[in-house]
């Protein structure tokens, strides 16, 4: 059974960065990030396959990034140039909007 754990959310001010980790049990495939920002519905972030394909949103491309350790099951986001649009909490995700998720983890720019 896949659970997952968020971790590195915090307070940044604009243009900051932050580094979103997400440990995982069980067997995974392809791994999402997503995130719920003030006033939206949640909304898709970036996905990693083992392989290495990787896609992102595009209101993100080029800011984020999205990487993972197998031999340590974690996931990670690479949040650079954080804007207040970054505000929200953010999960990780297995299996899609119908899939297993985790707490989330609070993420504040601050302006």
């Amino acid at each position: 059974q896949v659970q997952l754990v968020e971790s590195g959310g915090g307070l940044v001010q604009a243009g900051g960065s932050l580094r979103l980790s997400c440990v995982y049990t069980g067997t995974t495939f392809s791994m999402n990030w997503y995130r719920q920002t003030p006033g939206k519905q949640r909304e898709f972030v970036a996905s990693i396959v083992p392989v290495g394909t990787r896609t992102y949103a595009d209101p993100v491309k080029g800011r984020f990034t999205i990487s993972r350790d197998l031999s340590k099951k974690t996931v990670y986001l690479q949040m650079d140039n954080l804007g207040p649009g970054d505000t929200g909490v953010y999960y990780c995700n297995y299996g899609g909007l119908s899939g297993v998720w985790g707490q989330g983890t609070q993420v504040t720019v601050s302006s």
